[in-house]
Order: C-alpha cells, then sequence, then structure tokens
C-alpha cells in the first residue's frame, strides 16, 4: 500500500487550484460588500459563516450523489448555468439600479442574503458544481481520491469564509461613498458572470443537439 491509498496529492492540488479560480474568493468580496456592508460587524460574520456554510452543504451534495440528481431530473449542466446566470442576473440588476423592493422586502433580504445569491449561486455556482462532479468521477471508487477531494473542498471554503469575514478592513478604507460605488461594480461584474453564464449554457445545449 503507498500513501496515494489514503491521500491522493495530485488530485488534492488539481481540485483545490481548479475550485479556487472558479468560486474566486477575492472576487468574492466585493459583491459580499454591496450585500452587506451597511450591515453591523456581527451581522457581517453570520453572512459569511451561513454563506459558506451553505456553499458547502450544496457542493457537498452534488459531490455525493450530483450525477444521480441530475441523471434522474434530467437536467444537464447547460440548464445549471442557464438557471444560475437568470438568477445572478436579476440581483445584478438590483444592484446596479439600487431598487430592492422596498424595506419590509430588505428585511427579509437580512435573512436570506447569505442563502441566495451568496451561498449560490455565487459561491455553489455551475460552475463549481461541474467541476466537482469531474472530479468525482476521476477519483473512480479510490478512497485516497476521496479523501483528498473532501479536503480540498474543506479548504476551499475556509479560504472563502476569511476573505469574507475579514472584509470589514476594506470596510473602513472605502467608507460609505466607496460601498455605493463599489455595488455598482459588483453590479456590473455579477452581469458579466451572468451573461457568461447564459452564453456557456447556450453553448452547451448546442453542442448537445
Amino acid at each position: 500500500m503507498t500513501i496515494t491509498d489514503f491521500f491522493d496529492a495530485r488530485l488534492f492540488m488539481s481540485a483545490t487550484i481548479t475550485l479556487i479560480v472558479i468560486m474566486d474568493p477575492p472576487g468574492t468580496v466585493p459583491v459580499f460588500l454591496s450585500l452587506t456592508g451597511r450591515k453591523s460587524v456581527a451581522f457581517r460574520a453570520k453572512a459569511a459563516r451561513q454563506a459558506v456554510l451553505v456553499s458547502l452543504l450544496v457542493i457537498s451534495l452534488f459531490a455525493v450523489a450530483g450525477q444521480a440528481i441530475l441523471s434522474y431530473l434530467g437536467i444537464g449542466i447547460p440548464a445549471l448555468q442557464g438557471a444560475g446566470g437568470l438568477l445572478l442576473l436579476l440581483i445584478a440588476l438590483q444592484l446596479l439600479t439600487g431598487k430592492t423592493g422596498g424595506e419590509a422586502e430588505a428585511a427579509g433580504d437580512d435573512v436570506n442574503v447569505a442563502l441566495v445569491p451568496l451561498g449560490t449561486p455565487l459561491l455553489a455556482g455551475p460552475g463549481a458544481v461541474a467541476a466537482t462532479i469531474v472530479f468525482v468521477r476521476q477519483a473512480d471508487g479510490h478512497v485516497g481520491a476521496y479523501v483528498a477531494l473532501a479536503l480540498s473542498i474543506v479548504t476551499v471554503h475556509f479560504v472563502l469564509y476569511l476573505c469574507m469575514r475579514y472584509s470589514g478592513v476594506v470596510i473602513r478604507l472605502i467608507k460609505e461613498s466607496g460601498i455605493t460605488l463599489l455595488a455598482k461594480i459588483a453590479g456590473l461584474l455579477l452581469a458579466a458572470i451572468a451573461v457568461e453564464l447564459v452564453a456557456n449554457s447556450v453553448k452547451g445545449f448546442i453542442a448537445g443537439t
């Protein structure tokens, strides 16, 4: 028996780098601040924790049963990309226009902002889900590969948590006006990501026909 039987270091590095590139921990900071920058430190810490836990739960679920779920429902990766893109586009339009639907709706957002759009589809988006399913296929039943993939997923989410949890340093630098500007920039970036997801979705449907 070799160390690979217990831990596949090559798969760990490959999965960690791939997921970090896709989930982009530094890139989540502007969106996170645009949604929570005006809240208290305690709220931001709670939102960061909840968003990471939701993302971890979603990614873990698809790692364990992703292919089976998609096959049972007859859903392909292009459909996931299209749905995620449309949802992100709605959030982006709200950030760009500054329209959140009133105070009553904003109160509800306080509870759910960590779930949607932070936890999913921003963190646990179609790209991360698809990559996870691919790495599970690569594991091909080897225990060491599964251990490496699990540790990789946890490591990436820990990095995500650190980036969002300590984003308050940025708030002290940019102040209130900076948060408003950041919201517009984040909205533009989210819109671009959404369009890219929808475009990839269309390409995927065309390629599958």
